[in-house]
């Protein structure tokens, strides 16, 4: 088997963001940002999120458990990230840029809601023999 290249990383990065969103700690979840990223997320008045810039894992560590406290998303609040049409130009052997756009599901055990939908514009960086993200700008809609 061949080893896989910087857009299949980058896609398996993406995915196992949103795996971890909901499933997984979140000590392996900010392990997937480099360690000065910057995720950049609009407000949500659905859920009464305000809007959020955070830098360096330690902020993006205080706003999952921020959401996670709230019953946003985490372990046990039955809710789905999916990570969809996913699009990946590596510019360089260390930078990479990613499209996606996102769906976001509730009551994922009973009736599952479509809540919100939106797009990923995502940033990369090989870090420590990994791709990283390092900047995320999230948009609804």
């Amino acid at each position: 088997m061949q080893p896989e290249g910087p857009a299949e990383q980058i896609r398996s990065t993406l995915a196992r963001i949103a795996h971890l969103a909901d499933t997984g700690s979140v000590e392996d979840y900010v392990e997937q940002f480099t360690r000065e990223a910057e995720w950049n997320m609009p407000a949500n008045p659905d859920r009464g999120i305000p809007a959020q810039v955070r830098r360096g894992r330690e902020e993006i560590a205080a706003g999952v458990r921020e959401r996670r406290a709230a019953g946003i998303q985490g372990p046990g609040t039955f809710t789905r990230h999916v990570t969809t049409a996913i699009a990946v130009d590596v510019m360089s052997e260390t930078t990479a840029r990613a499209d996606a756009v996102w769906t976001f599901y509730v009551d994922t055990t009973t009736t599952p809601k479509l809540s919100g939908v939106g797009s990923y514009a995502d940033e990369f960086e090989l870090e420590d023999g990994r791709w990283r993200l390092s900047r995320r700008v999230i948009s609804r809609g």
